[in-house]
């Protein structure tokens, strides 16, 4: 009994002093006090690194932490020492300390998981450390972090180059991964962990389902994004800006319960096709799903998986669900009641997070359950009621949108954790918004950006609303198929001093050549990235631009369609540069209307492409399958006395441009050097005078930061004759 009694001592203890650090805001990164907010983020620090640690006090032993909860995740003994890591590795990316602990560790802990898709498969093998190895490093590492912090340079405010702000990033990824934690002990088996004293304390009220309602949300012009001067710590996806207008709407009252769910799942909703999406049905049936993961059915009854145990079906709080189900449910809902019900866009989201008027860290107390300021669990559904009449505008469960991550205008990469966001903008992670019960600091914030893959799980919900259809999405993501990108860069990308840009020397050239003649239609054959085709209508009337490559043309038609391309280039090995280009920076927003961007084959050019002024060819006759088809050809596009400008590096290949087809580079019969430039007097001599001698311009095309392919090409000019 007097052992017993020392248990219950040691785990009030342990609650009691786990109580004093649950409910922990993020830091306001301004102020007049530099030693006053270095001691402010050293409590910050040490309150989540004790707050993380105890998480994992719930897992039943060391076996459970190499327990696979989610075959698309690595085990807990990751995520264990994951954030541990981070601090190391990136304090010692940005050159602020010069140590290691353990490089082995350091590196089989650095990178986490991103699946593709629910059938991939992490089937990699790792000697994974023990839990008292990783503690051990943990320790380690908060005696690191805590030095760095008593002793590092401190200056108001704290901003993206301050070392404070790599400490702050430290943080705040360790509170994301808190609640991914939680997650995945929610997916362990229940023998794997154990009551808590304080993690343990899930809610006990639950109740009759309300009956949900669509409330009206004022619509009106939404500015999204926030500056480098917000006074909190951010990722660099939160920051620029992002206008729309959006119509008024209506949104659910209330999250959707597990009640309120319970009624697609017994009309068959996850067997009927119609309410999926291709995207859904595959997972669905993939899954081989019935009903929602933290479901299970007992004969009539069903059950309910909290993070540390199973209890009976609480159907009055919010059902937990991935994008897909989200959907799939909204779909079937919208045909049971005949309303034009969908998931809501952030903006429209926000529009509805606007009536609330308070944001951690200035609330005196939380208005939902969230920041860990409630139940250790989701709650009901009709508990947290705010403005409008609207019921947890944040907390309990995310809430899941239809807008796919993207950038705002102005986005930057920071350089510390360079992909953190960039890897997200492919259409296939949705932002979802409001945060849970366990989301905390930045994660809990007004502003945060969080986007999932639509098949993950967190504990995230629904929150429905009758709006009229989506608009199309503008998605700008990076291009990274290296020849792509290669020539993006080359038209667009940084020029090197002593260095020019190739595309703007050929078009500086140009125009010097066209001066006082007829500038009515140009043709940029060969446009790769079309920054010449740009240059030139700032004089021609249309300009017809046309690539072979149709992945190529999609740059500058991103350009002239978004107003912006981006793109990712090798810097070293595998670290790559974040690029992008943006045509007000350019100067193109008045001239873009006036190129038509193209797919076309050189060689066997549609008819429309005629009556032109200036046929323009960039380094394209030696990468052309018939080169002399192409010049003998081309003469009856261009109008009389028009021009025909060539630039070729006269690097003829086999491997591109048959060895019979080549115009020049050759022994003629006569045993004699038979140069390009003789072939193409030859050639087109039939059509076009020399208007003027050939000139060389030289060019520079990237590679990694510090090897480049440098080259000459010759320019030529052709008139064509009057008849």
């Amino acid at each position: 009994m007097a052992a017993k009694s020392a248990l219950v001592r040691r785990e009030r203890s342990a609650s009691e002093g786990l109580n004093d650090i649950l409910v922990t805001k993020t830091v306001n990164l301004h102020g007049t006090d530099p030693e006053a907010k270095r001691r402010e983020i050293l409590e910050y620090f040490e309150k989540s690194f004790t707050l993380y640690e105890s998480l994992f006090e719930c897992l039943n032993g060391d076996e459970a932490f190499y327990a696979r909860a989610n075959t698309l995740r690595h085990p807990l003994i990751f995520y264990y020492g994951h954030t541990a890591v981070l601090f190391i590795n990136k304090l010692n990316v940005a050159k602020l300390i010069d140590r290691r602990i353990d490089p082995k560790l350091e590196s089989m802990l650095a990178i986490g998981v991103d699946e593709m898709s629910w059938d991939d498969l992490n089937e990699a093998h790792y000697d994974w450390p023990t839990p008292s190895e990783v503690k051990a490093y943990r320790d380690k590492t908060r005696a690191i972090v805590r030095d760095f912090i008593e002793n590092c340079d401190v200056s108001l405010p704290i901003g993206w180059d301050s070392p404070l702000w790599v400490i702050m990033l430290g943080i705040e990824h360790e509170r994301i991964h808190l609640e991914t934690s939680a997650v995945l002990m929610r997916e362990l088996p229940l023998k794997y962990v154990k009551p808590h004293p304080v993690w343990g304390r899930i809610c006990a009220e639950s109740g009759r389902v309300p009956q949900n309602a669509l409330l009206p949300v004022q619509g009106g012009p939404i500015v999204l994004g926030k500056s480098r001067d917000n006074p909190y710590y951010g990722w660099d996806n939160e920051y620029g800006r992002f206008e729309t207008e959006i119509t008024n709407f209506k949104a659910s009252q209330y999250l959707v319960s597990n009640g309120e769910y319970l009624a697609f799942v017994e009309a068959g909703g996850y067997g009927n096709r119609e309410y999926w999406d291709e995207e859904g049905w595959n997972w669905a049936t993939y899954k081989k799903a019935k009903m929602p993961v933290y479901w299970r059915k007992e004969g009539d009854r069903y059950r309910y998986r909290a993070m540390l145990e199973e209890i009976d079906m609480p159907w009055d709080w919010p059902v937990d669900v991935n994008c897909l189900e989200a959907r799939a449910f909204c779909k079937w809902k919208a045909q049971m009641t005949g309303q034009s019900i969908r998931l809501p866009t952030e903006p429209e989201w926000y529009a509805l997070r606007n009536l609330l008027k308070t944001d951690q860290p200035e609330w005196d107390s939380a208005p939902g359950n969230i920041n860990l300021e409630g139940d250790m669990s989701p709650c009901p559904v009709n508990r947290h009621e705010g403005p409008g009449g609207f019921f947890d505008i944040i907390g309990n469960v995310w809430q899941w949108t239809e807008t796919p991550i993207d950038a705002y205008e102005g986005f930057a990469v920071h350089p510390v954790y360079d992909d953190f966001s960039t890897p997200t903008f492919d259409g296939k992670h949705n932002v979802f918004k409001g945060g849970c019960w366990i989301s905390t600091g930045n994660y809990a914030i007004r502003d945060s950006r969080y986007a999932f893959r639509r098949h993950f799980f967190q504990y995230s919900g629904i929150r429905y609303v009758e709006a009229g259809p989506l608009p199309e999405p503008q998605l700008n993501p990076y291009e990274t198929d290296p020849e792509v990108a290669r020539f993006i860069e080359f038209h667009y990308g940084p020029v090197a001093d002593g260095e020019g840009n190739f595309a703007l020397d050929c078009a500086c050239t140009i125009l010097e050549a066209v001066k006082g003649e007829k500038t009515g239609k140009a043709l940029d054959i060969g446009c790769g990235a079309g920054r010449t085709a740009f240059e030139l209508a700032r004089v021609f009337d249309h300009v017809d631009a046309l690539d072979f490559s149709a992945r190529l043309i999609q740059a500058p038609s991103n350009l002239q369609s978004k107003g912006i391309q981006r793109y990712v280039v090798p810097e070293e090995g595998e670290i790559m540069a974040f690029r992008e280009t943006r045509i007000e920076d350019l100067g193109y927003q008045d001239v873009k209307d006036k190129i038509l961007f193209a797919q076309g084959d050189a060689c066997n050019l549609i008819g429309k492409y005629n009556g032109y002024d200036l046929v323009f060819a960039g380094n394209l006759i030696e990468h052309l399958y018939d080169p002399g088809k192409f010049l003998a050809e081309i003469g009856g596009r261009i109008n009389a006395g028009g021009l025909l400008i060539l630039t070729s590096t006269y690097d003829w290949q086999a491997a591109t441009t048959p060895r019979e087809k080549w115009i020049g580079g050759f022994k003629a019969k006569t045993g004699e050097n038979f140069m390009s430039l003789e072939g193409l007097h030859e050639i087109l001599a039939a059509q076009f005078d020399c208007a003027k001698e050939p000139e060389n311009l030289s060019f520079t095309m990237r590679r990694t930061a510090r090897v480049s392919e440098r080259g000459v090409s010759q320019m030529t000019f052709w008139r064509k004759r009057a008849r």
